[in-house]
């Protein structure tokens, strides 16, 4: 892989999105669930087109008070109900701009649901269904949600987390616990270069687990963000590869 896929979750009230945009190549705009509005999702979208990054929706749980973070109690049609509802938002937008949708990407507590619970995740593909025709779906491998979105005939990448250290079930570590993020830009690296490289990461008990990846996330809610993007941009030259 000489060319690698960074992608930040934005459109979050963090408001460094100008700061990262030209560091990373695809994001993930929140559209009204976790957070975001018609507003907040038009400025998203302006600044992708201006830094040539690809665009994609962020749906998740319509829980703006615990930003996303925490398994709802709703029905499935309830939450069908709430997507659909995100992603006409983030459409209309998106036609306002005459923007491309690159791919789809679930946020938070319901990203981590669909990775496990193929009942869950069935409800998520169903609700995206329409949208997602001529985009991807951006799932985590070995996952519930790969396997239902391929059975439907969705196109997939897989993608990794940068900036999160892995169980050795392929899960992420709870943000309740302390090792849960690696802020390190170093260490960022060593992780990203070793996925890239061996398609393996290494957990949290030094297990060395294989996964694949097409694209990798940062946070953008994480302090030093910008930092990381920096340094890993800069160290992944070194090595021949480059942030496309």
């Amino acid at each position: 892989m000489k060319n690698i896929d960074f992608n930040c979750d934005v459109g979050e009230g963090i408001e460094n999105e100008y700061l990262l945009m030209p560091f990373i190549s695809s994001c993930n705009i929140a559209c009204g669930g976790h957070y975001g509005d018609e507003n907040t999702i038009d400025k998203t979208i302006q600044l992708a087109i201006e830094n040539k990054v690809k665009i994609g929706a962020h749906p998740s749980f319509p829980d703006k008070e615990n930003f996303g973070r925490k398994i709802m109690n709703i029905s499935d049609d309830e939450l069908e109900k709430s997507i659909v509802f995100q992603m006409n938002l983030f459409e209309q937008c998106l036609h306002k701009k005459n923007a491309k949708m690159h791919h789809i990407k679930a946020h938070g507590a319901l990203y981590n649901l669909i990775a496990k619970d193929k009942k869950t995740a069935a409800v998520f593909v169903n609700s995206i269904k329409k949208y997602i025709k001529n985009a991807y779906l951006y799932v985590p491998f070995q996952s519930a949600i790969e396997e239902v979105a391929v059975k439907n005939n969705i196109k997939i990448k897989y993608e990794a987390f940068a900036d999160r250290n892995y169980n050795d079930d392929l899960s992420l570590v709870s943000r309740s616990k302390s090792n849960a993020m690696i802020t390190s830009p170093i260490k960022v690296y060593q992780h990203v270069l070793n996925i890239v490289q061996n398609n393996a990461v290494i957990t949290v008990s030094n297990s060395v687990i294989k996964i694949k990846a097409d694209t990798f996330c940062i946070h953008g809610d994480t302090k030093n963000a910008l930092e990381i993007l920096q340094k890993i941009t800069t160290l992944l030259k070194t090595q021949n590869k480059q942030v496309v």
